[in-house]
């Protein structure tokens, strides 16, 4: 609600501004025609194709070649485009008036209609372009910052809730050799934990790790909660084999998975509880989804939390424009469906 608001507002501005600019222009050339009608068809003539210009520009021309360094191709691009759009103005212009020769840039009067009309046309586009840069590079800093403040936070808490590594990986030790040699499952279990544990506290300090370590992390609390399911419950994790050689923020995946196994359906009566987690990589995009039963009940509770709303955040700062998240809840069934755009 809150985006959809910001968005009316949005365009509500746009509006704004270009019926302001409408006025403004009529108001000071309408004596240059021989109607008031024909005075604002003209002025909404050139409004409409400024306005064309600047939209075209500011969201497909800039983003999809002066973003991506295609610099030579932008340049030619956004030339060609403005003096063919200028041309066509023209010709228009012209017909409404009833006397297109009077607008023909390619007569011996080119210089002046060039003048006249096409190079104020590249300075206005020129400084709408200009002001949707500065729009952008601040968006980008603002980013930034906010990035460099929760990654500072998150090092505050971290180190806030750090214990002694050596004095814990020292206990896990003596208790796993306390633990029968025939009891394979709880030895498994605190070897698994003790991996886990070493993860979070040595491996996840940079900013990127590769994605066969998050991979493996996931397995292992996938592994645990086996451990601990009823023989109703059906885990599945497939991993295909092409899902490697990238890299990924750590921990982004495991809110999915623990929120999976939180929410869990408790059905019984031979009903299987289902939690189904899937990695694939194609066409440059990591895709992972996770998909559990849930109970529905009049009261029951929102599925998600405080862990799907930061891992929201995370991709909203970390892969601006890069990721689509799906999130589908139906009766007795919770999916998410991640689409990430990878670099190798």
């Amino acid at each position: 609600m809150k985006n959809r608001n910001f968005f009316f507002r949005y365009k509500l501005q746009h509006i704004c501004f270009w019926l302001a600019l409408f006025g403004l222009w009529y108001y000071f050339r309408y004596q240059d025609y021989s109607s008031r009608a024909l005075a604002a068809r003209i002025t909404l003539l050139k409004v409409a194709d400024l306005a064309f210009m600047v939209y075209v520009t500011n969201y497909l021309l800039i983003p999809r070649l002066l973003y991506k360094k295609k610099y030579i191709l932008f340049g030619i691009t956004f030339i060609a485009f403005v003096f063919a759009s200028s041309v066509g103005k023209m010709w228009i212009e012209g017909q409404l008036m009833h006397n297109p020769p009077l607008f023909d840039i390619f007569n011996r009067h080119f210089k002046v209609r060039f003048y006249d009309n096409v190079i104020p046309h590249f300075l206005l586009v020129i400084t709408g372009a200009s002001f949707k840069l500065l729009v952008d590079y601040a968006r980008s800093q603002r980013r930034l910052g906010e990035m460099a403040k929760e990654k500072a936070e998150a090092e505050l808490n971290f180190l806030k809730s750090q214990i002694n590594p050596h004095f814990l990986f020292n206990s896990l030790n003596s208790v796993y050799f306390l633990i029968d040699k025939e009891n394979s499952n709880a030895r498994q279990a605190l070897h698994k934990f003790s991996d886990m544990l070493r993860y979070q506290l040595y491996e996840c300090n940079g900013d990127k790790i590769p994605i066969e370590k998050e991979i493996s992390y996931l397995q292992d609390y996938v592994d645990l909660q086996k451990l601990r399911r009823e023989i109703n419950d059906e885990v599945e994790f497939d991993c295909s084999q092409n899902v490697k050689d990238f890299l990924i923020e750590p921990l982004l995946l495991m809110p999915f998975v623990e929120n999976s196994f939180k929410h869990l359906s408790h059905f019984g009566n031979g009903r299987k509880n289902l939690v189904k987690i899937n990695a694939d990589k194609t066409n440059g995009e990591f895709h992972f989804s996770v998909t559990n039963t849930i109970e529905y009940t009049s009261t029951k509770k929102p599925v998600g939390g405080i862990g799907l709303k930061n891992v929201k955040r995370r991709l909203e700062l970390l892969y601006p424009g890069s990721y689509s998240l799906e999130i589908n809840e139906h009766d007795n069934s919770f999916k998410v469906k991640l689409k990430l755009k990878i670099e190798n």
